[in-house]
């Protein structure tokens, strides 16, 4: 079957998105904070586990997530601050409990916060979405006193009526569809979410966890990607690029100094603005209105 939720168009078929402020190319950092509970097996190991026999507690596997919570994580608050960039902060609620001064050192930043689950469980597992989505959204609120208008499921993950369900919660948008450059608005129901871009190709889980890239090719990639949207957006509107980071991943002490260089390189280019998802949503719904038929 064709996509349900995000009706096919390539890119040139739609009218030209205007500049964002005077800007043809919108980056929005996401910084996916999450927690993987130690008394379970670990979602995603940086080794397998010995002779293929799963163990709990997994304290090497378990080790490597903790140490970007313990110290990746202030090394890219540092990084980020300094240039004084606005953030998207894609949150598991459960980081609420388990780290509640990582939340306090967040919030203090003004930055935006995402739902991301409770935990990272796929919703597939959880028994009942529409609570699992709330109590994300309600744990969130109380830790940081702002309702997150925006969704990025776990893994990525959607059941068939994860958009209806975020819809019905109140939330604006969702970065789950890495189907485009810009943002599109995506079936929810009886009415319709804006799709904010997320990224793959230049995401730090699948750089270095999935494909065990180096920092190098982070970097080349992310260089590489720049002058083609500039390019593009001559011709078919402004673009969007996404760069999702986690702790663990580019918050290593090998790998920050190629993120660091990433983020003075299209900052230094005249025609980038850096802008959180929910200002990236809130600008593309401005210009281009809603369908008044969803199912259009």
């Amino acid at each position: 079957m064709s996509n349900p939720f995000v009706p096919y168009a390539p890119a040139g078929d739609s009218p030209p998105l205007p500049p964002f402020e005077g800007h043809s190319v919108v980056v929005h950092v996401v910084l996916n904070v999450e927690t993987w509970p130690f008394d379970q097996p670990m979602p995603r190991k940086l080794i397998p586990a010995p002779h293929g026999a799963e163990s709990v507690p997994d304290v090497l596997n378990f080790s490597w997530v903790e140490y970007g919570m313990r110290v990746g994580l202030p090394r890219l608050l540092a990084a980020l601050t300094e240039r004084r960039l606005p953030v998207s902060v894609s949150m598991n609620a459960a980081v609420a409990d388990v780290y509640p001064r990582a939340v306090e050192l967040l919030a203090a930043t003004g930055w935006e916060f995402v739902g991301h689950g409770t935990t990272q469980r796929s919703l597939h597992r959880v028994e009942d979405e529409r609570a699992e989505i709330a109590a994300t959204l309600d744990r969130i609120e109380r830790a940081t006193g702002t309702r997150p208008r925006g969704w990025l499921g776990p893994g990525l993950q959607e059941t068939w009526t994860t958009l209806a369900s975020l819809a019905e919660l109140g939330v604006d948008y969702v970065c789950d569809w890495s189907v485009d450059d810009v943002p599109v608005w995506a079936r929810a129901g009886g009415s319709s979410l804006v799709a904010v871009p997320y990224n793959l190709e230049l995401n730090d889980s699948v750089l270095f966890a999935v494909e065990r890239a180096s920092a190098a090719e982070f970097e080349a990639r992310a260089r590489a990607t720049l002058p083609v949207l500039l390019a593009e957006a001559e011709r078919w509107g402004t673009r969007v690029l996404a760069l999702p980071l986690h702790p663990h991943l580019l918050g290593v002490p090998h790998r920050i100094g190629a993120l660091t260089r990433v983020l003075d390189h299209f900052a230094a280019h005249e025609q980038v603005t850096f802008q959180t998802s929910g200002a990236v949503a809130d600008w593309f719904a401005a210009t281009v209105p809603a369908p008044a038929n969803p199912s259009d």
